[in-house]
């Protein structure tokens, strides 16, 4: 990221010196629609970010800019009844007013975003801009930034006021994660640990350029399927709170009580969370064919039980669980597109890049963004 471009446009634009701040996208590796489940995942920050650079007002408006669109909004941040857009602004918006609503008396500004990260590519663009604005409000304003406080505020913007009900892991990794390690994060304790990634393999994230139009309306909807089996397995096991609670052996016993789709959702869950507990011990072990094959079993579970991947997604996945310097493969994020998460043996990670793109692209007729990411530490100040 070039600093000083992005401080000499807010100079342009503005007239003023901004403070700079950064917050970064996210890869998750493993642990994929259990968030919102109270369950267990393992993302970690990647080194795609987005750069905010903000000087404050002496009014309550807020002037916000994006490079990324070419586009220009305002609004004030005591607004008390903002409408929704259905727009990239949303993000922000939702933020500022979610965090004035909790008793945090913000100040107008002046912001310019930059964004690294793909778009609808389920890196998290989206909790990446809301935790960047939310800490250079909550900074400019003089108000002592609670990181967890902050992770449940964007949370709350996306929920309310974008209007996905998505979890807390996207802007809690955002906020916690630190340089070279993973995030284990325990959704309903919200106790983490930070496991090192080995160096003998690197992360490598393939983005599909497919993007399908149902990905979040479907999203709403498997939340919504994990409720009803919640519900329906409450009849059955009155100390049930969420899917959390339940493992396999109820989950098999009672299986005549749910819808076929519904089982299949829950089933998915309660495998994933086993999945990730497995794969901390993998990486205690530096057993990284076990934890490529938990990877595996991760995608196939996606595909089959969750059914959130696409053609596109599958074919990237199978081509790159066909090569010998991979460990395992699968889809991340949100699904229905975006991108494939990769643990590719070092050594082999050029090689896996040209074959992958050149094979994807003879499959599909597109050509795939290819990246070998580091984990990167969350929110802060760089400017």
């Amino acid at each position: 990221m070039d600093v000083s471009g992005l401080v000499q446009h807010f100079h342009e634009l503005y007239a003023a010196e901004p403070r700079v701040y950064r917050a970064p996208g996210r890869v998750n590796l493993i642990g994929e629609h259990t968030d919102y489940t109270q369950g267990l995942v393992m993302p970690m920050a990647i080194d795609a970010a987005v750069w905010l650079a903000i000087a404050p007002r002496n009014d309550q408006k807020v002037l916000l800019r994006s490079e990324n669109f070419s586009e220009s909004i305002e609004f004030n941040v005591d607004e008390s009844n903002p409408s929704r857009r259905k727009h990239w602004s949303d993000y922000p918006r939702g933020v500022a007013h979610i965090l004035q609503q909790s008793g945090h008396e913000l100040r107008g500004a002046n912001i310019l975003l930059h964004g690294e990260v793909p778009l609808g590519s389920g890196l998290s663009s989206s909790a990446a801009i809301e935790v960047a604005t939310g800490f250079a409000l909550l900074d400019c304003a003089g108000i002592d930034v609670d990181r967890l406080q902050l992770a449940l505020a964007c949370q709350r913007a996306e929920n309310e006021f974008v209007g996905t009900r998505c979890g807390l892991m996207d802007q809690f990794v955002s906020c916690f994660a630190k340089a070279g390690r993973a995030l284990m994060l325990d959704c309903r304790s919200l106790e983490y640990q930070l496991p090192p990634l080995p160096l003998k393999a690197k992360i490598v994230v393939c983005n599909t350029m497919v993007k399908h139009e149902l990905a979040a309306s479907e999203y709403n909807v498997r939340r919504a399927e994990c409720e009803e089996g919640v519900r329906l397995l409450g009849e059955e096991l009155p100390s049930l709170r969420s899917m959390r609670d339940v493992n396999m052996g109820d989950l098999i016993r009672f299986e005549s009580k749910l819808p076929g789709d519904v089982f299949k959702r829950c089933r998915h869950v309660v495998s994933e969370n086993a999945r990730v507990t497995a794969a901390a011990v993998a990486l205690d072990n530096d057993d990284l064919k076990e934890l490529g094959n938990l990877m595996n079993q991760s995608h196939h579970s996606l595909r089959d039980d969750f059914e959130v991947s696409c053609s596109e997604l599958d074919i990237m996945v199978d081509l790159a669980q066909r090569h010998d310097g991979v460990y395992g493969a699968r889809m991340t994020g949100g699904g229905f597109g975006g991108c494939t998460v990769n643990l590719v043996r070092a050594e082999s990670v050029d090689e896996f890049q040209q074959r992958i793109a050149a094979e994807y692209e003879k499959c599909t007729e597109l050509k795939p963004q290819i990246f070998v990411c580091s984990a990167s530490q969350g929110a802060q100040r760089v400017l």
